[in-house]
């Protein structure tokens, strides 16, 4: 079975929207605009793209993402990554043709599908609305969260409000930085 893990710039109230300056949220870019960059803070960033075999993301993300990582040399690992984008709306034709392999699925069924297959660790970026039908099917195995200390009130949640039983997690691995950032790595116990 392959692993499932959420990555997430988040906020300390749990939103996780327009962290790079998407367009139509009030705090958009709160990711550079209101923390110091601090280097070693990201380096989890590139060992993902080392250590995930593939991606994972919803439409909305997708059409984010695909409009600009393509041509980035800071995500060159991913353009050549097999992605997935799971949409009921999505066709062949709005993919890209200069980011690789690139798979729509239908459902979480069938994200649960191609779980059960061989390979390597699939990486969720952005996707708030499907990581929480993710969580809510009991489908991630591991979440990589750079928390922010920022309160930004409204906005896309990392995590449903789904009336649903504890999920306990274990940390794995933390790290404070100087700019306030934490890392957090946890583990879905099961």
């Amino acid at each position: 079975m392959r692993t499932l893990i959420s990555t997430a710039f988040i906020s300390l109230d749990g939103v996780v929207e327009a962290p790079g300056g998407e367009p139509g949220y009030r705090n958009s870019g709160w990711t550079f605009k209101d923390v110091e960059f601090v280097p070693e803070a990201f380096e989890i960033k590139g060992r993902e793209q080392k250590e995930a075999a593939a991606m994972l993301m919803g439409r909305t993300s997708y059409e984010a993402f695909s409009a600009v990582w393509p041509d980035m040399e800071e995500f060159a690992d991913y353009k050549v990554m097999p992605k997935y984008v799971v949409s009921t709306t999505l066709t062949e034709d709005d993919l890209v043709d200069n980011w690789g392999e690139t798979t729509i699925l239908r459902s979480i069924d069938e994200v649960a599908a191609l779980k059960e297959t061989e390979g390597g660790p699939i990486i969720v970026h952005g996707s708030a609305s499907l990581n929480q039908a993710l969580s809510d099917a009991g489908l991630i195995d591991r979440y990589h969260l750079l928390v922010f200390p920022l309160l930004l009130g409204a906005g896309k949640r990392l995590f449903s409000t789904t009336d649903k039983d504890t999920q306990k997690l274990k940390l794995v691995e933390h790290e404070a930085y100087a700019n306030g950032l934490q890392k957090n790595v946890f583990d879905v116990v099961r």
